[in-house]
């Protein structure tokens, strides 16, 4: 069975897209620590983040970093906080995450709600400025 990742990268589910290109996707999380934080998914579904080859791994990191910086341009933050959990979904996932302080990337605090529009309106912006 596709894991949720997978059915939002086949258009299936619904999803305010940030950026992609062939072998990865970057998508707004639904249930957000803070205003803009973004998932990083390889298109082909692994479900370890370890057990993606080297290069692919790599490439998942490059357009990581790629997205970050267009997120920094966009959202008032500190940095762009990383974290790989990789329990949530059984696909391999990245969460970038706008932090002002390190507690910002508990995953355990409280989620913000934001509207379609101003989800519409972060995807957008911050797509509009990643270099790929």
């Amino acid at each position: 069975m596709a894991s949720i990742f997978t059915r939002i990268i086949n258009g299936e589910i619904p999803c305010y897209r940030v950026a992609e290109n062939d072998r990865y996707m970057a998508f707004l999380d639904v249930r957000p620590l803070k205003p803009g934080h973004t998932l990083v998914v390889p298109k082909r579904e692994v479900d370890y983040i370890f057990d993606l080859d080297e290069e692919a791994l790599a490439g998942m990191m490059i357009f990581a970093q790629k997205v970050a910086r267009a997120m920094k341009e966009v959202i008032e933050c500190n940095r762009i906080g990383v974290a790989v959990i990789g329990l949530e979904v059984p696909h391999a996932h990245i969460h970038l995450v706008p932090i002002t302080r390190e507690g910002d990337m508990l995953l355990s605090n409280p989620r913000v709600s934001l509207s379609q529009q101003e989800n519409e309106r972060l995807a957008r912006e911050i797509g509009a400025n990643v270099r790929l």
